[in-house]
C-alpha cells in the first residue's frame, strides 16, 4: 500500500529552498576561511579542495532533516539552526572523502573524487613521487579539514550536553558501521544481524535518526516526541540505504552518480548479495562470489549478476524491506503533533522515497 500524502514537488520545493539557504551559509563559511588563511596559498588549495566537493551537488538531506525537524518542533530561528545543519553536511563531506579512498572510487557526484582529482594535479604539475599516494594523502587531509570545520561549527552552536552527545554519537556510529562493513566485505560472508547493524549504524542513524534528534534537541522537544521522531528516522534512514543498494545495481549513472555495478566491483556485501547467495544454485553462488570484489568485472558479467539478483528474488526481498520501513515511518509520523512546514517535509520525504522505489 502506497503511503502518499504529499506531492513530490512540494517536498522538492522545501528541499531546494533549504539548499539555497545552506549554500549561502557554506559560501560565507568558505569565504571566512579563505580570508582567515591570508596569503597562505597552500591553505587556500586545501580550502578550495573541500569547497569543490561540498558545492558540486548532493541532496543536503541530512542538514535538511536537522533544520526541518527543528522547525517541526517549533525550534529557534535560522541563525541557531543553520550552523548545526552545516556542521552535519561538513561531517558528511569528511566521510565521503575517506569513503571514496577506501572504496577506490574514481567518481563522486559525477565528478572526479578528491583523491582522483589530486592524483591528476600531481601529474599535471610534474611533481616527484607517486601520484596515487599523493592523491590519497591529500584527500585524507581534506577529509580531516572538513571534520575540523564540522566540529568548529557545531561547538560554536551547541547549547546543551545532550546535543553534543548526539553529534558525537553520530560520528562514532558511522565509523563503527564503516568498519563492520569493511570486515564483512573482506570475509565475503555475513550473518543477517551483522548486515542489520551495518544498515543501522552506517545509514539508519547517520542519515536520518541522529540528524532528526539534533533538530529536535535544538528545539527542546519533549522526550516522547524525540523518541517517536527517532523511530521515524531509523525507518527512513534504513529505507534510504536499501534503496541506494538497489540503485547501485539497477539504477543508471545519472541517478547514482557512478557506474552501475560499482558496489559489486568494490565487494560490498549488501542485503542484495546476502539474499541472492541464500537462494542461488551452487553454480550461481560460484559466479556471484567470483564477481564480488572484481574491480575489472566486464559489463556482460555485471548484467549477468543483475539477472541473478532478479531471478533469486533478492531484488524483490530488498524492495519489500524498503516498503516495510516506509510504511512504519508514515505510521509513526501520523501520531505526532508537529508544526506544518516541518511535518510537510518529513511526510514528503517518505513519499519521495516511495516514488524513488517505483
Amino acid at each position: 500500500m502506497r503511503p502518499a500524502t504529499v506531492a513530490p514537488e512540494e517536498f522538492i520545493g522545501l528541499l531546494d529552498g533549504f539548499r539555497d539557504r545552506l549554500d549561502r551559509e557554506l559560501a560565507a563559511w568558505l569565504a571566512y576561511k579563505r580570508h582567515d588563511a591570508g596569503d597562505f596559498r597552500e591553505a587556500h588549495e586545501l580550502i578550495d579542495g573541500v569547497g569543490e566537493l561540498v558545492t558540486q551537488g548532493g541532496k543536503r538531506l541530512r542538514p535538511a532533516l536537522v533544520y526541518y525537524t527543528c522547525r517541526a518542533c517549533g525550534g529557534p530561528p535560522d541563525e541557531e539552526a543553520l550552523p548545526v545543519a552545516l556542521a552535519t553536511e561538513l561531517l558528511h563531506t569528511y566521510l565521503l572523502i575517506h569513503d571514496d579512498i577506501m572504496d577506490h572510487a574514481e567518481v563522486r557526484r559525477g565528478q572526479p573524487s578528491a583523491h582522483a582529482r589530486f592524483r591528476q594535479s600531481h601529474l599535471a604539475r610534474g611533481l616527484h613521487g607517486d601520484a596515487q599516494d599523493f592523491g590519497r594523502s591529500v584527500a585524507i587531509l581534506l577529509g580531516d579539514l572538513a571534520h575540523t570545520w564540522a566540529v568548529e561549527l557545531f561547538s560554536s552552536s551547541a547549547r546543551s550536553a545532550e546535543l553534543t552527545r548526539c553529534f558525537s554519537a553520530m560520528s562514532e556510529e558511522v565509523i563503527a558501521g564503516q568498519y563492520l562493513e569493511l570486515l564483512v566485505a573482506q570475509r565475503r560472508v555475513a550473518r543477517e544481524d551483522e548486515l542489520l547493524n551495518i544498515l543501522r549504524l552506517k545509514s539508519g542513524r547517520y542519515t536520518a535518526e541522529r540528524p532528526i534528534q539534533l533538530g529536535a534537541l535544538l528545539a527542546r522537544a519533549p522526550e516522547p516526541v524525540i523518541d517517536a521522531l527517532s523511530r521515524y528516522g531509523t525507518a527512513v534512514g534504513e529505507a534510504f540505504q536499501l534503496q541506494d543498494d538497489l540503485l547501485g545495481m539497477f539504477g543508471d549513472r545519472s541517478t547514482v552518480g557512478k557506474p552501475v555495478g560499482e558496489d559489486l566491483k568494490e565487494g560490498k556485501f549488501t542485503f542484495l548479495i546476502h539474499h541472492a547467495l541464500a537462494a542461488a544454485s551452487p553454480a550461481e553462488r560460484v559466479f556471484l562470489e567470483g564477481a564480488l570484489g572484481d574491480a575489472h568485472l566486464p559489463d556482460a558479467d555485471v548484467a549477468r549478476a543483475q539477472r541473478l539478483l532478479e531471478d533469486t528474488g533478492a531484488r524483490a526481498k530488498v524492495d519489500a524491506m524498503v516498503a516495510e520501513r516506509l510504511l512504519a515511518a508514515r505510521a509513526t509520523l501520523d501520531g505526532l503533533d508537529l508544526r506544518p512546514e516541518g511535518r510537510l517535509f518529513l511526510a514528503g520525504l517518505v513519499d519521495y522515497l516511495w516514488e524513488r522505489k517505483s
